[in-house]
């Protein structure tokens, strides 16, 4: 199984970079109908009480200051356990490949100048391994940032039932 490539054997795939483009796009033309319809709405007095660039932020300075800063407390400890975790595989897998990195290096000699084989196969199986934990690191700390910019923007969301149904009845009435 060979989960990641040699640097040099990478190659931009078209169909992704079109993807990615008509994505930004669709956000910006998004973005541009959104404040053209509430911009000159001048009864509007609603701020926001977070500042969700800020969320965004501390949590990109550290992983879970923007859940604090958001208080969402009970979030801070799923990210650290997962960022805990994963970052403990990557150490234990880190050790073996470099552990079996060594004892391949000693096995190849002048009679077997390969190496011996299963201790190749072992080396890359663990450096594979230290390749996939790392980018669950990254995306847990990118998830970790995107959360925090999410619920800042979504703190003053008001959820309550009544209001729900009072808008009901009102549809219902007309």
């Amino acid at each position: 199984m060979k989960f990641l490539k040699h640097p040099a054997e990478y190659k931009i795939n078209f169909h992704f970079l079109i993807i990615i483009f008509f994505m930004t796009i669709s956000l910006n033309y998004a973005q541009n109908i959104y404040n053209e319809s509430t911009a000159l709405n001048e009864d509007s007095s609603f701020t926001m009480t977070k500042s969700a660039s800020l969320a965004m932020l501390q949590s990109a300075l550290l992983p879970g200051l923007g859940q604090f800063y958001n208080e969402s407390y009970w979030k801070i400890p799923v990210v650290w356990g997962f960022i805990g975790y994963y970052l403990s595989v990557w150490i234990e897998q880190n050790d073996k490949y470099n552990y079996f990195k060594k004892e391949y290096l000693n096995s190849i000699n002048t009679l077997n100048p390969d190496g011996d084989i299963k201790l190749k196969s072992f080396r890359n199986f663990y450096h594979n391994q230290r390749d996939e934990f790392t980018i669950y690191l990254f995306i847990t700390y990118l998830l970790n940032v995107v959360d925090a910019y999410v619920d800042a923007h979504l703190f003053d969301f008001n959820i309550n039932p009544e209001i729900n149904n009072m808008k009901l009845t009102i549809r219902l009435k007309l």
